[in-house]
């Protein structure tokens, strides 16, 4: 097996773009993200019921359509008092051409009335790498912390500004990007699976 000279990144997303390239910046591949793929690539049906399930099909939808190793993630928000919703549709908790303020607003009207104490939730995040042919590694990264009403930071995206995480007293949206990187879940995911992914290039050049 050669080692690849690109991974891509399955993602158009901006933020998720940025904390990628950050924390797996120092590997001997250039990271590519869609959109800088030279041509489209065809989106994939995320129909799978786990946050895992989605980005292993992404990862080897993309592997394939790309012809190369494929980094995916798949990652929400789960509500404890919401049995866990959104979950795997945290994207499109709104409906159709819902968008972060959308989501962001139906989850605090579903959460109305619920005290502080029992706005318990967790973002998760799986990241798969993926060959054209097979899953090469895996991660997983939670990270816990209620649910607050009014938005609060600039930074981030998604629920972020409504993502409060106690230990250190502000929302995931007001965290400076290294403190974010350092604990969020997707930061945990990526920082899991980049060792994996280092091993995996230096069998593919021995």
């Amino acid at each position: 097996m050669t080692a690849p000279t690109t991974i891509l990144f399955a993602t158009t997303n901006a933020g998720k773009c940025r904390e990628a390239q950050a924390i797996l910046a120092g590997l001997p591949v250039e990271l590519l993200t869609l959109d800088d793929w030279p041509q489209a690539l065809a989106e994939p049906i995320e129909d799978a019921g786990s946050f895992e399930g989605n980005a292993r099909l992404k990862a080897l939808h993309y592997a394939k359509l790309a012809g190369g190793w494929t980094c995916a993630d798949d990652s929400g928000i789960e509500v404890d008092a919401l049995d866990g919703a959104p979950g795997v549709y945290s994207a499109r908790y709104a409906g159709p051409g819902g968008d972060a303020a959308a989501n962001n607003a139906k989850l605090v009207r579903a959460l109305a009335g619920i005290p502080r104490e029992a706005r318990t939730a967790r973002f998760c995040c799986a990241v798969v790498l993926a060959d054209p042919t097979k899953v090469l590694a895996t991660a997983f990264g939670v990270l816990a912390g209620l649910i607050v009403d009014e938005p609060r930071g600039g930074h981030g995206f998604g629920y972020d500004p409504h993502f409060f995480v106690p230990d250190h007293g502000m929302t995931t949206a007001e965290m400076p990007p290294e403190l974010k990187n350092r604990i969020s879940h997707r930061g945990k995911a990526l920082r899991a699976i980049r060792p994996q992914i280092k091993r995996l290039l230096a069998a593919s050049v021995g």
